[in-house]
């Protein structure tokens, strides 16, 4: 019950504005403001009993017990005099890294302190060291389509009296090594932040999305994407590479294998010339550039002074300028984080509109893998995205409708200390964009599906239409994004894993310059089931002597005879493989079929269970395509519907949970026994609410989950 539960719950939340930045979620249900009363009134400092000062919250290998011997947690004021929240605000040179290997999150971080009111979002006005401190403080992180506020205590992990993961370059400023605190509590350790992309970091600080351009394949107005980018108030990571690996450094003090952030992109005169140049920033705090127009290269000699006191040129503050040339040939890749409207003040700035739908893939139901893998392809997740509207800035005449799609995995990084190691700590996941769903296919879906509108496609679609957009491979990291373009019309985006069978959570999203309508696809659940009606001759001679077994013309039979009876019955079959059936399962038979709630069946109501048996075997032999004696649970999806019943994916993920086996195969006295207990459990919501008016306070799908289980 509590699944379902905390789906009706969620929704209402969300509903009533529960995620977003006004109204964040308490992470771990905790309540800063509740909490820090509870401080003032019993003048303790904070402990967060959550996100404890021992080792487990640093990590699990690298980080583990047995290598974290000698860490200290202490508070600020056991560090400095007089410790600060924020000194002067918050600037590049607030983050410097410490042992850590999470140089894409300062890199982030150090991008987010060029603009305020996104810094304000994620680092709430109000905390400090003063008179009212109590040890507590808080942030607010994006995660997956809503804000969370996470609250921590200030209790810093230090060894020699020094903290040992980020800093200010000010020793007595906290609010940096607070905030990384912060993420790796929402992480589950520390160590869960080591190695990453910049883009994480900026979609979880704004709620962005990235785009990522490898430089070997820049386009040519490069240099004007970046400034567009910047002055749009977009976060700009930059990275370099090694083919070992290793952060060694180049013989002009750049770092390989390192992230950095891009802070600004200027033109400057240079001896008669224009030359493009490009501000990076080193979250170490050191480590510059030593080439061309670095700190003290020549070349500055030739800008006059109040130009280099605009472009804050300064010495060994891990911030440098280079050319933009030189960039290109020294860097990798760069990562630009495109802003939702709500972070966007500015009437000036080009606003994305932005959906984000959630899902999950389920083994055995809904994770159906890659196109590479046609039988279970189409049991993924289905949304339909509706372009109406082109571009303003489209082509006369070829209108497009532009956007972005990404899809990511969520929660991986907290399950990393359970085991997951490697380079499987990321599922490779991408996805599929198919054109306008034909006409005559519509017609097909509506004919089949008594008029529902939102059907899930079969496969018999998928292998005989290609897809009209996709991104190249499938990727092992957080987010997959791709940039399209597309005209006006319906569009179907599939969503998956690489490989079946891997279970997970995810978050689509689309980002469209116009309106567009986006919804994911699932059926309205219900049954069209027949009334049965006794005709001895539709009963199988398999069945014929069955009433013999009857202890008199007159008498019933109970569920234990029943069971005796149907295990005689499938016991002298060859063509289906059974365990025989169980005492519950001929329990929910005579709940079903008994007429007078005697608690047991006569002869009549046995001939209605033959008839239905009779049938339910049918399309059991049809359905098993391999002719095993069992079903897949991707056969069995399809012989429920064979026999009457629509269910949308969270049922068909309850039932698989409860009918199949570890090896995903359902025998034929588990198939019974579901569409019996399916049957009437639908009866019996008909008959709590016969007029479909919901009197019940459930809608069928929230009853069916929970019972199902």
């Amino acid at each position: 019950m509590s699944g379902i539960a905390s789906r009706i719950k969620k929704c209402r939340e969300r509903a009533a504005g529960i995620g977003s930045w006004e109204q964040p979620v308490k992470f771990l249900k905790q309540d800063y403001e509740a909490l820090r009363q509870q401080c003032l009134e019993t003048g303790n400092l904070f402990c967060d009993e959550s996100f404890p000062a021992c080792p487990s919250s640093l990590g699990y290998n690298e980080l583990g017990p047995d290598k974290t011997k000698d860490v200290e947690w202490k508070r600020p004021g056991d560090l400095c005099k007089n410790p600060e929240f924020l000194i002067k605000g918050a600037t590049r040179t607030d983050i410097c890294q410490g042992q850590l290997g999470d140089c894409w999150l300062l890199s982030a971080i150090a991008s987010l302190t060029l603009n305020n009111e996104l810094l304000s979002r994620v680092v709430p006005e109000g905390q400090d060291f003063g008179s009212d401190y109590k040890g507590i403080f808080h942030f607010r992180f994006w995660q997956y389509g809503e804000w969370v506020d996470v609250v921590i205590d200030d209790r810093l992990p230090t060894k020699k009296n020094k903290l040992i993961f980020v800093k200010s370059d000010t020793t007595d400023e906290f609010w940096s090594a607070l905030l990384e605190k912060a993420y790796s509590k929402l992480n589950g350790s520390y160590e869960a932040l080591k190695g990453g992309s910049v883009t994480e970091g900026f979609e979880d600080f704004t709620g962005g999305i990235s785009e990522r351009y490898e430089l070997n394949e820049a386009p040519s107005n490069f240099f004007k994407i970046i400034q567009m980018a910047l002055r749009t108030g977009s976060l700009l990571g930059c990275s370099t590479e090694s083919s070992a690996g290793k952060q060694t450094c180049t013989s002009q003090n750049l770092v390989r294998s390192h992230a950095y952030s891009i802070t600004g992109a200027e033109t400057v005169s240079y001896q008669g010339n224009k030359e493009k140049l490009l501000r990076i920033r080193n979250p170490w705090g050191h480590k510059e550039w030593t080439g061309r127009w670095s700190d003290n290269a020549p070349e500055w000699k030739e800008i006059p002074l109040e130009e280099r006191k605009r472009l804050n040129v300064n010495s060994e503050n891990g911030e440098f300028w280079m050319a933009f040339s030189e960039f290109l040939s020294n860097f990798s890749r760069v990562e630009i984080c495109n802003l939702t409207p709500d972070t966007l003040a500015s009437d000036e700035v080009h606003k994305w509109n932005v959906v984000v739908h959630n899902g999950s893939w389920r083994t055995g139901s809904s994770a159906g893998g890659c196109r590479n893998y046609p039988k279970t392809f189409w049991t993924n997740p289905q949304f339909k995205i509706l372009l109406n509207e082109p571009d303003e800035d489209s082509d006369d005449e070829d209108k497009l409708c532009g956007f972005l799609v990404g899809v990511m995995q969520k929660n991986r990084r907290r399950q990393w200390k359970m085991g997951v190691d490697g380079n499987s700590k990321w599922e490779k996941i991408g996805f599929a964009i198919y054109e306008n769903i034909p006409f005559h296919m519509i017609l097909w879906m509506e004919h089949q599906y008594k008029d529902q509108t939102s059907i899930q496609l079969k496969k018999e679609f998928f292998t005989t239409h290609s897809p009209c957009a996709r991104p190249e491979n499938f990727i092992g990291r957080r987010e997959v994004m791709m940039r399209h373009a597309l005209p006006p019309g319906q569009y179907l985006i599939v969503p998956s894993t690489f490989e079946p069978n891997k279970d997970g959570d995810f978050a689509v999203r689309v980002f469209t310059m116009k309106q567009a309508d986006i919804r994911a696809i699932d059926v309205e659940v219900g049954a069209f089931l027949e009334d049965e009606e006794v005709d001895e001759d539709d009963i199988s001679r398999n069945f014929e002597n069955l009433l013999d077994y009857l202890p008199g013309k007159d008498a019933e039979i109970s569920a234990f005879e029943l069971q005796r009876i149907l295990n005689r019955i499938v016991s002298n079959r060859e063509d289906i493989k059974t365990d025989g059936f169980s005492l519950q399962t001929c329990r929910n038979v005579i709940s079903l079929m008994d007429k007078d709630a005697s608690g047991k069946i006569g002869q009549l109501e046995l001939k209605l269970f033959l008839n239905k048996l009779q049938k339910m075997l049918k399309i059991f032999k049809k359905m098993d395509a391999d002719e095993s004696g069992t079903m897949n649970s991707h056969e069995m999806r399809l012989a429920l519907e064979e026999a009457g019943y629509t269910l949308n994916n969270t049922v068909i993920e309850n039932i698989v949970a409860r009918y199949a086996n570890s090896d995903l195969v359902i025998d034929f006295d588990d198939f019974v026994g579901c569409l019996i207990r399916l049957e009437t459990m639908l009866k019996m919501f008909k008959q709590l609410d016969p007029d479909d008016k919901r009197e019940t306070g459930l809608d069928i799908y929230q009853w069916l989950c929970p019972i199902l289980t």
